[in-house]
């Protein structure tokens, strides 16, 4: 019984535990759900709710004044804002990710999520959040339950499919450019580079090792050739040099007896 109550928890079998606020850390029906909603005590995600507000959020398209706003305009205005949240909450750890909710509807308009590395960061920014204020809006934030945003995120949204539109219950995620995004994340992924080049390194070590060894080998090994020049009488101006022929490579059993010879003849003069 225990381990079926496990399997279906935060799934749609599940009839005590909410799904949707177990995938999404939000319920369209808030306290007034039937099923329960676990509010985790820790967790590296926080979920600051409703903090980001559109300027065309009255009428798509048309400012607070009545004007026509444009697409680059809007995508500036969503890119100052995530610059300026991811900057505050990076002074508290590492950000892993920083999701902004594009939705419509009231239990996710304007969601932000923000998934730090560690548990003891977010509770850090978490701490630090409570009583201030956002473009004269207060800050709500709590611990969220939503650490895999795979689950989370609407599939069909990313494909450009989805037909619920703004008003469907899973995160449609509202993307920056590239360059605000490699100069954000990029500064915790180059903090680890130095890691990984002294890894690199101890791997090449051994190298010199080798090129000692293939010294030695060309040492001992005495090409053809030389030998072929010396006994015809090659050289510059047909000269001989007074050297001795190589000899052969010698066994270990002739090092020995050798090696004893000389001993003895030692022994002799002494």
């Amino acid at each position: 019984m225990a381990e079926h109550l496990a399997s279906i928890f935060g799934t749609e079998k599940d009839r005590v535990n909410c799904p949707f606020y177990f995938k999404i850390g939000a319920c369209r029906h808030g306290d007034r759900c039937s099923r329960l909603h676990n509010r985790p005590t820790i967790s590296p995600t926080l979920l600051l709710s409703n903090m980001y507000q559109r300027p065309d959020m009255i009428t798509p398209g048309v400012d607070a004044q009545g004007q026509p706003i444009s697409a680059e305009t809007l995508q500036s205005h969503f890119e100052d804002f995530f610059e300026d949240i991811f900057e505050e909450l990076g002074k508290f750890g590492e950000i892993e990710t920083l999701n902004v909710c594009d939705n419509l509807a009231d239990h996710m308009i304007g969601n932000v999520y923000v998934q730090f590395r560690e548990e003891d960061q977010a509770a850090a920014a978490l701490g630090a959040l409570q009583g201030r204020f956002y473009s004269g809006r207060p800050i709500i934030a709590d611990f969220s339950p939503v650490t895999d945003f795979r689950e989370a995120t609407c599939r069909q949204f990313e494909e450009e499919s989805c037909n619920r539109g703004g008003y469907c219950n899973f995160m449609h995620v509202k993307m920056i450019g590239r360059e605000l995004r490699r100069k954000l994340f990029g500064r915790f992924h180059n903090s680890r580079r130095p890691m990984r080049s002294k890894s690199r390194s101890r791997s090449r070590s051994p190298r010199p090792l080798r090129r000692e060894r293939e010294r030695e080998r060309e040492r001992d090994y005495e090409p053809r050739g030389r030998d072929r020049r010396h006994e015809d009488g090659g050289g510059r101006g047909g000269r001989r040099r007074s050297r001795s022929p190589p000899s052969a490579r010698e066994g270990s059993e002739e090092r020995r007896a050798r090696i004893e010879q000389w001993n003895r003849e030692r022994e002799g003069k002494m």
